[in-house]
């Protein structure tokens, strides 16, 4: 039951970023270019969510609590419906949907290629997120969601290239980055290193 209560509390509190950019744009609040205001929002949402999700593992093998995968695929979901707001406020408010300029813009400046492509890394992630997706694909689900990584990737060097000089901001996500990773590598050659021991079962006296 608390656990119920705890993942509500987060699933409101991953919308509260949201409400307030809605709260300064209704009072008109977003400075003298709007857009980007609304564009780096969105961008730094995402990032943020996709760090967080990243952060599920360490923290389970740091406390020892196994409640932390319960919010992996939420914090997972609101990565990409970030992602989403992002997407959609280059599509609609800055280009207006102008297909030729947005195919030009795709091809010719990499930080939006790039940023295209972890867009569609994470994609293949929300539609198999479902149960019934998990019970589909098995071991299969793991290997696919491990798309986490290089969208997160991509989403540092896309904010990387689109700020050019001041890269503050993402030099601290790509340190982040960075250590999660790091972390994972880490325990993934202790479990290679230390595989678990096998037990070895009695044998029984039709076996002789």
């Amino acid at each position: 039951m608390k656990l119920k209560l705890l993942k509500v509390a987060v699933f409101f509190a991953a919308l509260i970023p949201l409400a307030l950019l809605g709260l300064k744009a209704y009072q008109g609040n977003l400075g003298a270019n709007p857009i980007e205001v609304i564009t780096h929002a969105t961008g730094d949402w995402t990032l943020r969510f996709l760090l967080l999700t990243l952060s599920i593992t360490p923290l389970r093998r740091i406390t020892g609590w196994q409640g932390w995968i319960r919010f992996r695929r939420m914090l997972g979901l609101f990565a990409f419906f970030y992602a989403l707001l992002h997407l959609t406020t280059w599509l609609w408010l800055d280009k207006f949907f102008d297909v030729h300029e947005m195919v030009a813009d795709v091809l010719k400046r990499r930080f939006i290629t790039v940023g295209m492509t972890g867009l569609l890394l994470m994609l293949p992630l929300a539609l198999t997120s479902t149960k019934g997706w998990i019970r589909r694909l098995g071991k299969r689900w793991q290997k696919l969601h491990r798309l986490v990584y290089l969208s997160a990737v991509a989403g540092v060097i896309h904010y990387w290239w689109l700020v050019k000089a001041d890269v503050r901001k993402p030099e601290i996500y790509a340190a982040v980055l960075f250590v999660l990773l790091g972390i994972r590598v880490i325990i993934a050659v202790r479990k290679r290193s230390h595989p678990p021991a096998v037990v070895a079962r009695p044998q029984t006296a039709a076996a002789d």
